[in-house]
This record gives structure tokens, C-alpha cells and sequence, in this order.
């Protein structure tokens, strides 16, 4: 009887590998472990252990958020500079192009000046030969005009107002019973304005009289009148 097909019962065959230690490994010789399951047996499993690693990385956590607040941070106020510095920028550069002619057109004024006296004190019988003449210079005259409006150029409000030393200039003052004290009664010479800037300041002759805050006429002897 042939041993190796009928042989005794659990008698181990050296051909079957077997369920021994190892799966795998002839005559239940262990094979080495890999490096994986070396690391894998040496992890420390402990509730201690686990529950200090859970809070190391809680901690971790909480640092890197703390580091991503601050960036946040760091990054709205640089967002906030920049915008800052942009519209500075934008600003000057348009006040750059608006008032980049400023020297020209404050050379312009004599010249409206000039125009206005002279439509102003037109002959009133001029004749009918004078007549072409004149309209060409009031033509003349709205159309300068016209010309400093669309650049910007405003005529600076005075006569009837207070006066305003950042936009009048004041070379007399009149005696007045009837227009409030400092106020402007007469307006010798125009001024102007490029975009709230005072390219030419109105000169003026302001209002004195010696009448109380109140509205009220002075008393006689104030005045020097005998009683």
C-alpha cells in the first residue's frame, strides 16, 4: 500500500502547506512580519494613551485655528489698505486731469472780465451799423462763459452774503445803516471757482455800521446824536 495515498490518518504531508502558524509557511515555520504589522503591534492602544493623543491633537486644532484667525485678519487689513491707497490714488489722479489746466484758465479771467464791462456798458443808441458788432460781442462773452462752466469754473457767490475771507478779499469797507455789519454791498471784480477751489477771490467792499446784534437802531447817544 502506497504510504503517501494511504497513509495514517493526520499524518502531515509535506506537500500540503497547511493551516499551521504563518498560513503559509511549510511544517508550521512562522514567516517574519512585515513592517507594517511590526508598527501595527507596537501602537500603545492604552485609554491613557489615546485620550493624551486626543488632546494633543484638540490642541493642534485650536493652535491652527488661532493661526488662521490672525491671517484672516492680517489679510482684511491688507485688502482694507489697498483699497485705502487705491482711491487716494484714484482721487489725486482725477484731481490731477481736473486741475492740470488750472494756470490756463485763470489766464481766461481778464479776459471774461474785459468781455463782461464791455456788454455791460454797450451804448444804449447804438446804431443800427453798431448793432452786428455788439451782438458779436455778447456772443463772444456767453461763449467764454460757457467754456469756463464746462471746465468747471463757477462764479463765487458775494454781493448780499457775509463775508468770507476764504473766498472774498475785502480792499474797503463802507458805512451802512441798512445792509447787516460784514456783510458784502458791492462787488468790484468777480470771483471764481474750479471744483470748490477758489481759483480767483471776489473783491469786495463789506458793510459797517453800528447797529446791535439784535437788529435794533443804536441809541442817540451811541450814535453821538444830542438828546
Amino acid at each position: 500500500m502506497n504510504d503517501r495515498t494511504n497513509g495514517a490518518p493526520g499524518a502531515p504531508d509535506p506537500e500540503d502547506p497547511g493551516d499551521g502558524p504563518g498560513n503559509g509557511s511549510r511544517f508550521g515555520i512562522r514567516r517574519p512580519r512585515t513592517r507594517a504589522e511590526e508598527r501595527i503591534a507596537g501602537l500603545d492602544t492604552s485609554s491613557a494613551t489615546l485620550a493624551g493623543e486626543l488632546d494633543e491633537a484638540r490642541a493642534r486644532v485650536a493652535a491652527l485655528e488661532q493661526e488662521l484667525a490672525e491671517a484672516k485678519t492680517g489679510w482684511q487689513r491688507a485688502a482694507a489698505d489697498y483699497q485705502n491707497l487705491k482711491r487716494r490714488t484714484d482721487q489725486e489722479r482725477a484731481e490731477l486731469g481736473l486741475f492740470a489746466g488750472e494756470g490756463i484758465l485763470r489766464k481766461l479771467l481778464p479776459v471774461a472780465d474785459d468781455l463782461a464791462r464791455a456788454v455791460a456798458h454797450r451804448p444804449a443808441g447804438a446804431d443800427a451799423a453798431a448793432g452786428p458788432w455788439i451782438e458779436g460781442v455778447v456772443a463772444i462773452e456767453r461763449k467764454l462763459g460757457a467754456l469756463l462752466a464746462s471746465e468747471g469754473v463757477t462764479p463765487i457767490a458775494a454781493l448780499g452774503l457775509p463775508f468770507d475771507p476764504t473766498r472774498h478779499e475785502a480792499i474797503g469797507r463802507r458805512p451802512s445803516t441798512t445792509a447787516p455789519d460784514d456783510s458784502v454791498v458791492e462787488e468790484l471784480q468777480r470771483g471764481y471757482e474750479l471744483a470748490g477751489r477758489v481759483l480767483r477771490p471776489a473783491l469786495v467792499v463789506v458793510a459797517e455800521n453800528a447797529t446791535p446784534a439784535d437788529g435794533a437802531p443804536a441809541p442817540a447817544a451811541e450814535q453821538g446824536q444830542d438828546g
